[in-house]
């Protein structure tokens, strides 16, 4: 009996289909992943703002007095407390919140986003404290009671700068926990290794109001290479006042750092692809660096997230202590103010800071292992 002999190709094309099946299949698990992470942290931030909005009005003090003055009389204290809905109970004044802090408002046109003008300012008292974005769409974090000002702007003003220096701490902390945990991980057994451990230890038991003002009296006061505080007028100052503040940051940071990655450089030289490498001629040295070293990326990345979201949110005892003009000063002021609109925002913006940094980790981690994308969740 005579058969027909396949076509040539015809025997892969089966194997591509399914080829692009699984493909189909990963990019789709990865999809529903990365929609879920969303949810829970649409979830918590939701939780997140309820917990300090109920703290923050719960607070003892008067805002209709903070924001009128002392002096002013009691008609005036009335009026201002209808006009900011202080007069509502706090279920409802968080209902309004929520409402109103992504809804449509009347767009402005001309040079008004660039300038900020309120439309409070012509008439319209319900849209004094919004931001306006694309499309119509309004942010409203109500208004601040001791700056007098929409929390929106406060927050735009001083984010920019909590996030520079989460940045410049967190290249201060990778540097250093990367060179002790790869030395620790080498020079495993000597005395190399005791001394990496024990810097990262002092590192991680000294908080940084006592590690900043030693940095401020060795490289300030006595160097006289630094200065104690501030931001800075000119670039060149700015750079140099953002040493100071960077360090305390980054060598607390940089204790867990240095251990996470001894710990992964440990595990990892014992694998055969190692043992491999060690075999082809690569030095020790090499093999810990290259081979090893970029499979201990992961959980290094991982605290390296979390710890940029919590500095981006804001460090209020090293912005305190340097006079730091970024979102933690002037949350540790809008406690000691009872600024409850101020708190929340603050609040707000540090949940979102940190959740939005582990959600950017996981998309980082499902474009970097194809493993995560096939992984049953």
């Amino acid at each position: 009996m005579s058969t027909t002999p396949p076509r040539p190709g015809s025997a892969a094309r089966p194997r591509a289909s399914g080829m692009g099946a699984g493909r189909a299949s990963a990019m789709r698990a990865a999809l529903a992943h990365v929609l879920r992470r969303l949810a829970w942290a649409a979830i918590l931030i939701a939780g997140v703002t309820a917990v300090s909005f109920g703290i923050a009005y719960l607070l003892p003090g008067d805002a209709a007095r903070m924001l009128v003055g002392p002096q002013a009389s009691s008609a005036d204290l009335e009026r201002v407390r209808t006009i900011y809905g202080l007069d509502r109970p706090v279920p409802v004044q968080f209902a309004r919140f929520v409402r109103r802090l992504v809804h449509i408002g009347p767009a402005r046109g001309g040079d008004a986003g660039v300038e900020r003008a309120r439309a409070g300012a012509r008439g319209d008292p319900e849209h004094r404290s919004c931001a306006e974005g694309p499309l119509g769409l309004h942010v409203d974090l109500g208004y601040s009671f001791h700056y007098r000002k929409p929390v929106v702007d406060l927050l735009e003003a001083k984010a920019p700068r909590s996030v520079e220096l989460a940045l410049a701490a967190l290249l201060v902390q990778l540097v250093l926990g990367l060179a002790l945990g790869i030395v620790a991980a080498a020079r495993r057994g000597t005395a190399w290794e005791d001394a990496a451990l024990g810097a990262a230890l002092l590192g991680a038991s000294a908080p940084t109001f006592v590690i900043g003002p030693a940095l401020q009296y060795v490289l300030a006061y006595k160097l006289r290479l630094l200065p104690y505080d501030g931001y800075g007028a000119t670039a060149g100052e700015h750079l140099r006042s953002l040493v100071l503040p960077a360090l305390t940051l980054g060598i607390f940071g940089s204790a867990l750092c240095a251990r996470i990655v001894r710990e992964e450089l440990r595990m990892l030289l014992r694998q055969d692809f190692i043992r491999t490498a060690r075999a082809k001629g690569a030095s020790r040295l090499r093999a810990l660096v290259v081979h090893a070293l970029r499979n201990a990326l992961l959980p290094l990345a991982t605290l390296a997230a979390l710890d940029f979201g919590a500095m981006a949110g804001g460090a209020m005892v090293t912005e305190k202590l340097f006079r730091w003009p970024g979102v933690g000063s002037m949350a540790v002021e809008a406690l000691q103010n009872r600024d409850g609109p101020l708190i929340v925002g603050t609040v707000l913006f540090a949940a979102s800071a940190i959740v939005l940094a582990t959600v950017a980790l996981d998309l980082a981690a499902l474009a970097l292992d194809p493993r995560l994308r096939s992984r049953p969740r």
